[in-house]
């Protein structure tokens, strides 16, 4: 049952990989801001998936975040999604980052249940 309060966190350590300079996004060596988003996104996911019916899916439609603060190579990097409303098929998600200093970046996502065939078969 998908109600409100639902949360979930996933964690990363920032490495070359998902370094701004390496993503695209900039060109430092910080903690990239779409590697953060998909930290965040994981863990909206992560928060509902074991509630949805068989066969059920969430994707990400709309994200809107601050990246705050930068967050440099070695540091570990903690996202939190909070449920916060269940309109149908539509989850709102509080979504926020942490490294050990504190807020990094924090936002609103908006996720929608989907069947994953027919999802799927929309690709053609």
């Amino acid at each position: 049952m998908l109600e409100q309060g639902i949360s979930a966190r996933s964690t990363t350590t920032v490495a070359a990989g998902n370094t701004a300079a390496a993503m695209g996004s900039g060109d430092l060596q910080v903690f990239a801001t779409p590697a953060m988003v998909a930290l965040m996104e994981h863990a909206a996911m992560t928060a509902v998936a074991a509630e949805l019916p068989e066969g059920a899916t969430t994707v990400g439609a709309e994200m809107n975040v601050t990246h705050i603060k930068p967050s440099g190579l070695g540091t570990e990097i903690t996202a939190t999604a909070v449920l916060t409303a269940v309109e149908g098929r539509k989850l709102t998600f509080n979504v926020g980052a942490r490294d050990a200093e504190g807020m990094i970046g924090e936002g609103v996502h908006v996720r929608y249940v989907v069947d994953r065939e027919r999802f799927m078969a929309k690709l053609g």
